[in-house]
C-alpha cells in the first residue's frame, strides 16, 4: 500500500448551513468533512473536534500575563457510510474519489457559552477542527470557525428601565473658580440592539466664562484579567456633538438621536474577558478636564418589541437642540454709554473652542478692529 507522501488534495470542513450567522446554546452543528487524494493512500481515521474557549495574552509591564477557558469541547471519529475497512479500521483512499465524513453535535445548552469576540488582547472562538490520523499520528489537520451568539433580550424589565443622571463641575482658571457647568441627561431605556436609535434627553449649562460643546457617545470597554492581573482598553465607536454654548447659556436636546452601530453584544459572562458598554455624554472645555456623565448600556440580540414603553422609541422632529439664555434679560437694549469699558476684551483673541477630544489646548479666534458703534437712536412709526 502506498505511503502518504502528499498532502490530501482536498481537505476541509463544510456546514449543513453555510448561511446561519450565528449559532446559540443548545443548537446543533452539522456538516461534513471532504476529502480527495492524488495517491492511494491507507488512514488509520478521521478525527473531528468542536472546540470553544476564552483565551488573554498581553503584558502588564514586565509580566506576560495569559489565561485561557474552555467553554465546549466535542470529539468524534467520523465514518464513511458503506465504506470497507481493513481488519485494523483503516480507510483505503483513492484518486478520483470524493469522500465525504459526516458530522453533528449539539452545542451546550444557553447561558453556558459565551458570544465569540475578537479584540485586542484576547478572543472567545469556537471551530471545528478535523484531523487525518495514519498509523496513529497526526498528519493532516483543517479548521472552520463559526459564530456562537447567546441572547441578550433587551425586552426585559431591568433593560427596559429609564437610565438617567446628573453631574457638575466647577471650573479654575489659575486656581481662581471660574464658575461651573453642569449636565442632566436621561435615555428612554437602558437595553439597545444595533440599528437602534437612543433618543436621548438633555440639559446643559454654562456659566463659566468659556465657550463649551457638548457631545454624546457610545463607548466600549474591554477588560482583560489574567494572573491576577487587569488591563483595559476603551474605544470610542459612534458620536453626535451639539452647538457651542457661550458662557451664562443652556442647551436643552429633546431626542437628540444616536443610533446604534454594529456591535458584538454585551459580555457578561467570562471571567477574563469582559465588554461593556456605556452612552457618554460630556462637556468639552477648552483648557480643562471634559465634564463627563456615563449612563450604562446594554447591547442585546433580541430587538426591542415596542409593546413596553412608547416613549424610549420616540425621536425629535429635527433631532437638534435649543439653546436659551440662563440669565434674566433687559426689558429693552442699553445705550452704548452705559457699558463699562471694563467689560471690553483687551486681548484681540478670545478662547473658542477645542473641537478635538485628544488635546486640551484652546482654539483662539482673531478679532480684527472694528469700527466704533453707531449712535443709538429711537425709530417712531406712525400708523
Amino acid at each position: 500500500m502506498g505511503v502518504l507522501t502528499k498532502k490530501p488534495k482536498t481537505f476541509e470542513v463544510q456546514f449543513s448551513d453555510p448561511n446561519k450567522s450565528a449559532y446559540s446554546g443548545g443548537d446543533k452543528v452539522a456538516g461534513r468533512v471532504i476529502v480527495e487524494v492524488a495517491e492511494v493512500v491507507q488512514i488509520s481515521a478521521v478525527k473531528l473536534l468542536g472546540i470553544g474557549c476564552a483565551k488573554v495574552d498581553y503584558n502588564k509591564g514586565k509580566m506576560h500575563c495569559r489565561d485561557e477557558i474552555e467553554y465546549m469541547k466535542y470529539e468524534e471519529v467520523l465514518h464513511l457510510d458503506h465504506q470497507p475497512t481493513d481488519a485494523d479500521d483503516s480507510i483505503i483512499l483513492r484518486p478520483g474519489n470524493r469522500y465525504e465524513f459526516m458530522f453533528g453535535f449539539e452545542l451546550p445548552q444557553t447561558g453556558c457559552l459565551v458570544s465569540s469576540y475578537v479584540g485586542k488582547f484576547g478572543s472567545v472562538r469556537y471551530y471545528v477542527k478535523a484531523v487525518i490520523e495514519k498509523s496513529g499520528h497526526q498528519y493532516a489537520e483543517c479548521k472552520r470557525y463559526f459564530e456562537v451568539e447567546e441572547p441578550i433580550d433587551v425586552n426585559t424589565q431591568e433593560l427596559m428601565a429609564p437610565v438617567t443622571g446628573a453631574k457638575l463641575k466647577k471650573v479654575t482658571c489659575m486656581f481662581i473658580p471660574d464658575g461651573s457647568v453642569s449636565v442632566a441627561a436621561r435615555i428612554g431605556r437602558k437595553g439597545y440592539c444595533e440599528g437602534e436609535d437612543i433618543c436621548i434627553d438633555a440639559q446643559f449649562e454654562n456659566s463659566c466664562s468659556r465657550i463649551v460643546v457638548p457631545k454624546a457617545a457610545i463607548f466600549a470597554k474591554h477588560i482583560y484579567r489574567a494572573n491576577g492581573r487587569t488591563k483595559e482598553f476603551h474605544e470610542k465607536l459612534t458620536s453626535v456633538r451639539g452647538d457651542h454654548i457661550i458662557s451664562g447659556m443652556c442647551d436643552v436636546w429633546q431626542g437628540r438621536v444616536l443610533r446604534v452601530p454594529k456591535l458584538k453584544p454585551t459580555i457578561l459572562g467570562c471571567d477574563i474577558i469582559h465588554v461593556d458598554y456605556c452612552l457618554r455624554i460630556y462637556l468639552h472645555i477648552p483648557g480643562s478636564e471634559k465634564l463627563i456623565l456615563d449612563l450604562p448600556l446594554v447591547i442585546g440580540t433580541i430587538p426591542y418589541n415596542g409593546m413596553n414603553s412608547r416613549t424610549s422609541s420616540m425621536s425629535s422632529q429635527d433631532g437638534s437642540g435649543t439653546s436659551s439664555t440662563c440669565v434674566s434679560l433687559p426689558s429693552s437694549p442699553p445705550s452704548y454709554s452705559e457699558i463699562s469699558r471694563e467689560n471690553h476684551i483687551d486681548s484681540s483673541f478670545i478662547p473658542l473652542l477645542d473641537d478635538y477630544d485628544e488635546d486640551d489646548s484652546p482654539i483662539f479666534m482673531h478679532i480684527h478692529a472694528l469700527p466704533p458703534p453707531p449712535a443709538y437712536t429711537e425709530v417712531h412709526m406712525h400708523i
